[in-house]
């Protein structure tokens, strides 16, 4: 039995490949879909630069935002004397 996120991760994989081939198609041969070859290939690259731009900064903006929500760790000073403390303790 497949867990509910190995499901998930199929049905990515599997458009990811659908839009991978079908891009390919596109920017090979765009006649197949009876578009004009020039203007057809020009906007597949495009879609595709877009795309990429797009989630470049979507993963920059992930990370700033991950980033300007974290706590700031501990000082080192706290921690070394924690584990002093838990050393010092009997048993």
């Amino acid at each position: 039995m497949v867990s509910k996120d190995q499901g998930i991760g199929g049905a990515i994989l599997a458009v990811c490949v659908i839009v991978a081939v079908g891009y390919l198609v596109l920017a090979v041969d765009p006649g197949l879909f009876n578009l004009n070859t020039t203007n057809a290939r020009l906007d597949s690259v495009l879609v595709l630069v877009s795309i990429a731009f797009i989630a470049i900064i979507a993963i920059g903006a992930w990370i700033g935002y991950t980033m300007a929500t974290t706590p700031p760790p501990k000082p080192i000073e706290e921690i070394t004397a924690e584990i002093e403390d838990k050393k010092e303790e009997p048993k």
